[in-house]
């Protein structure tokens, strides 16, 4: 039996140190796996207590047929899948995901549309004033040629 299965068994019979030296073990290395599924360190680490807490309450029964370690990041992973799949199903988005920037496309015509309000101002700039006014106020601040 390897020490975390010991610190588990430990935990089981009632001693609280056991869990204490199952989580200062495992606690970074099970954040790093979750987020490489979830893709966010803060859903990651909640998970990771999560999965610390169902050992606490539930105290599933651990068989030895794979190590320790093999057996908390499978509950972890599981664990982690269930709450994608609840978000999916609830439609739940991530904070980050609603203000993505719009596609690449979108970001490259904006882009062209700056460059030619920078060229249309270079121009503007050689027309005498009357001119220049007209133009600003129709191109830049939306008047109409009338107005």
């Amino acid at each position: 039996m390897d020490n975390a299965a010991e610190s588990y068994r430990r935990f089981l019979e009632g001693d609280d140190s056991g869990m204490t030296e199952l989580i200062g073990e495992y606690s970074i290395g099970l954040s790093l796996y979750i987020n490489s599924i979830v893709r966010d360190i803060c859903l990651a680490e909640d998970i990771m207590q999560e999965t610390f807490v169902k050992l606490a309450v539930k105290r599933p029964e651990f068989s030895g047929t794979s190590s320790f370690g093999t057996w908390l990041f499978t509950i972890a992973r599981n664990t982690a899948l269930d709450i994608l799949r609840k978000r999916s199903r609830t439609g739940e988005t991530q904070l980050d995901e609603a203000f993505l920037p719009s596609d690449e496309a979108d970001i490259e015509k904006e882009y062209l549309r700056e460059e030619q309000k920078i060229e249309l101002h270079r121009a503007i700039k050689k027309l005498p004033p009357d001119y220049r006014q007209a133009l600003y106020l129709v191109f830049f601040e939306g008047f109409s040629t009338a107005e």
